[in-house]
Formats: C-alpha cells, structure tokens, sequence
C-alpha cells in the first residue's frame, strides 16, 4: 500500500494532467461525505476550532477558546476541535462542553455543517462549503516575511504544486471568510494582497487588533518557566537556544512528505557551547522526516513534536531561525535573535522572496557555522536598541496580552 501511494506521489509530481484527476476525485469523494449534512440546521451557540489543519493544539485558535472556556459570558456555548491524532488531546473532553474528533472524520464534516463559527489558523479543505448564517475566522499563522499566495512572483510553486495551484487554493479558501485576523497594519496589507481580497469583494474583513496566540508571550509567569523546564528536563545550568528553521518548498520525498536537511555542523557547535549551552531544535511543522540527535544526547533536545511553541519562547534565551515568522513573535519577548541564512541566495531568488528589506531585522543575518558561533557568543553583550524597539512597534504593537479577549467579544455572539 505505501509503495502504491509513493508511485502515485511521484506521478503527481511529474504529470500537472494526472495531479488534477487525482485531486479532482477526491475533491468529489469528499464534497459527497459533506452534502450528507449540508442542510442541517446550523447549531448557534456552537464554535468549530483546528490548528495547523490538526496537527496540534496551539496558536490562536487554542487562546480564544481558552478565552471563552473561562469567561462567564459564552458558559452557554459548545465547543469541538478536531486532530489528527484526537487521542493525543482526549484530556480536553474533560470539559462538558468540548466534543474531540478526528479530522477528516465523518464528524468533521457534520459539524463543519452545523457549527455557527469556524475558527481555524490555515486553509479549510476545499470540500467544505460555507453557509450564509455561518462564521469563518480566519486567524492565519504568523506574520509573513516571506512571500504569500498571489504575491509570490519568483519562481514560485514547490514539490507538490504550481503557482497557479497555490494561487487557487488560497482564493477557494479566502472567498469563505467571514474575518481575518491581523496583528498590525503591515500584515493588514500583506493578506489583502496574498489572499486578493479585494478581487473577492472582501478588503474589508480584516480585522486588526493583535495575535490573541501571543497573549501569552505577555503574560506567562516566571513558575510556567520552571514547569516547562522540568518537563522537557532540561539542565538548570545552561543557557537555552532555541533553533527554529522555517520548511524549504523544494524538499519533498514521496510517501514522507516535505522534509529539511539540517545545514548546521553540529559537531562544531558542541565542540564550542557545550559547556554554556543546550540546544531546542525545533522543525516546521510541514516538515514529516525524523531527525537522528542520539550523538549529541544532553546537547541538542528535538522538541519538533512539543506542541506549543510558545513554551519554548519563553524558556529560552535565544532564537536562531532563518525566514520563518517565529521570530515576529519571539520579538515580543525583546530578547537576543540570530538569523541563519545559508542558502539566502537560493530561497529570496528563486523559492519565496521577502516581503521587505531583511536588512530591518533586529538581529545578526549569518550564512556560516563560524559566523554563527560568532553571533551566539555576541549576544552575551545584547542590549534591547532603537533597531529592535522599531521592529517592535511596526509589527507587534498589538500584542498586548488582551488579543483573545478583542477578537472573542468583537466576532463571536
């Protein structure tokens, strides 16, 4: 079977003719599974939430549920997430009124049908069609540095599709929303242009007033701190760095999916930090192939399967990462970033291209082991500047630790 699905993977890739049969196919499987419920009565005090299309409980979607689970004025009001692994998150059915499914389920297309809000930080399957009393909020995943949708102009595309495809997508799904959350004017901007809403008549459904995902970052606690750390056991003595490179659209293997290829000499890095530093290494969550750190034991932890990230932020002392948009968030907390960009060249030129002027990051842009080495032991001079201050104030002015509060009392009723 998994060879099977590998050869049609590897023909999918190759033949755009045989790519669109096959999606189409599905495509009908599925919107058949939905219609089974499309004319239900929609449930109005009922709120359908996903993150990373499954994969994990985090990000926004996770803080304005938890806003709302707390809060005395949506007590009457029911709540269901779906995952990918729903077992993994049983512990939320502790909660009378949070139902946990598996996505792709049966049950996922029933309350898709008759949820009255949609919550969700990525795209909904194409399959499912919105209803004029229903609420799509988009929360999307960041703010972006690196291209998006339609305003990708270089090469474009990736291993599984083409720019037209890509463009497709993200117009099915934008054409659905109700809202779209923003934590700033630069991303107002940006997801106007990489989602063309303005060509869907829905320029105006931006809503601007923060990253309810980042209300943490503002305000955790120095005990969330130590309780982190003595779950993932890490040494007291040792400074934290947290890697975090973003996914590379031309790695992708059939039958495992886009995969990374850790360009880091780690054994340079041990040899040098040991005695002063761990490291968190942490892969995008596209990203499928397992990474092999067994030589580096006490050295280098792999939390790529820790769901939050926001625990990781606030745990460490300083991130590395290259194009990703966890740097926007890590900002928050003013502390010391590195940007490894090895393969600058290649990703600006001829995958993605940036949304402005990398020169306007608040930290080091290294492209070598030696240069980053360098950086690391120079943040042992980091100091909070008018560069850092600026980034601050352009994209995360926002994030106040009352997002989750706005966005819930403004779009849910």
């Amino acid at each position: 079977m998994k060879k099977l699905k590998v050869m049609v993977i590897n023909l999918s890739k190759k033949n755009e003719l045989f790519r669109k049969i096959l999606r189409k196919m599905v495509f009908v499987k599925n919107r058949l599974r939905y219609l089974r419920y499309y004319f239900k009565p929609v449930a109005p005090k009922r709120v359908l939430f996903e993150s990373f299309m499954g994969r994990k409980y985090v990000d926004s979607p996770k803080a304005m549920y938890e806003y709302m689970l707390n809060s005395k004025d949506y007590r009457d009001f029911e709540f269901v997430w779906f995952f990918k692994d729903p077992d993994k998150y049983k512990s939320l059915k502790k909660n009378k009124r949070t139902k946990v499914f598996k996505y792709g389920s049966k049950e996922y297309y029933k309350y898709y049908a008759t949820s009255k809000y949609w919550v969700t930080n990525s795209r909904v399957p194409d399959t499912i069609m919105k209803k004029k009393d229903q609420v799509y909020i988009q929360c999307w995943h960041g703010t972006p540095l690196k291209r998006l949708g339609f305003d990708i102009e270089v090469k474009g595309g990736n291993a599984m599709n083409s720019l037209k495809d890509i463009r497709y997508k993200y117009q099915v799904d934008s054409k659905k929303y109700s809202y779209m959350l923003s934590p700033s004017r630069f991303c107002t901007e940006k997801f106007t242009s990489a989602f063309n809403l303005k060509a869907v008549g829905k320029e105006d459904i931006i809503v601007e007033l923060g990253y309810p995902r980042n209300d943490f970052l503002v305000n955790y606690k120095k005990q969330d701190v130590k309780q982190i750390k003595e779950k993932l056991k890490l040494p007291k003595n040792k400074k934290i760095i947290l890697y975090a490179p973003t996914w590379r659209d031309n790695q992708h293997t059939s039958g495992v999916g886009y995969t990374y290829k850790t360009e880091v000499n780690f054994d340079k890095l041990q040899e040098k930090l040991k005695d002063e530093y761990i490291i968190l290494f942490r892969a995008h969550y596209f990203v499928a192939n397992a990474f092999d750190f067994e030589k580096y034991e006490g050295f280098i932890y792999n939390v790529s399967d820790y769901d939050d990230i926001n625990d990781l932020y606030i745990i460490s002392d300083i991130l590395i990462t290259d194009y990703s948009s966890v740097f926007f968030d890590y900002s928050i907390l003013k502390r010391p970033m590195i940007f490894y960009m090895y393969d600058l060249d290649e990703y600006q030129h001829q995958l993605r291209d940036f949304y402005f002027d990398i020169a306007e990051l608040p930290g080091p842009i290294v492209q070598d082991e030696k240069d980053l080495i360098k950086a690391i032991e120079k943040t042992k001079d980091f100091k909070y500047d008018q560069k850092y201050e600026a980034f601050n104030n352009k994209y995360t002015y926002l994030d106040d630790g009352n997002s989750a509060k706005r966005v819930v009392e403004k779009l849910i009723k």
